[in-house]
């Protein structure tokens, strides 16, 4: 079995790992985003009650808690990799 330059670095693993969970993270923030936008849209053309308000704020809040920590991971694990390609490593 070969190791794969991730397996034989820690540091290069726990960025993969935490690449995953930032993907996850983006696609549930902006799950959540889409959640109240069509809340919205739904309260729009049918009838807005609360329960539609409270839908669009909790999926704005929801999708706004994801995507900031995850938006600023993803670009410093891109840099990091595009740090470790210049370094030629």
């Amino acid at each position: 079995m070969t190791s794969t330059p991730s397996q034989s670095d820690p540091v290069r693993h726990r960025r993969e790992v935490i690449a995953r969970w930032t993907a996850r993270a983006n696609r549930a923030g902006y799950g959540a985003f889409g959640v109240s936008i069509a809340a919205v849209a739904y309260g729009l053309i049918a009838h807005f009650s609360p329960l539609i308000g409270r839908v669009a704020t909790g999926g704005l809040i929801v999708g706004s808690i994801l995507l900031a920590p995850a938006i600023v991971l993803g670009y410093a694990i891109k840099a990091a990799e595009k740090e470790d390609r210049a370094r030629g490593m």
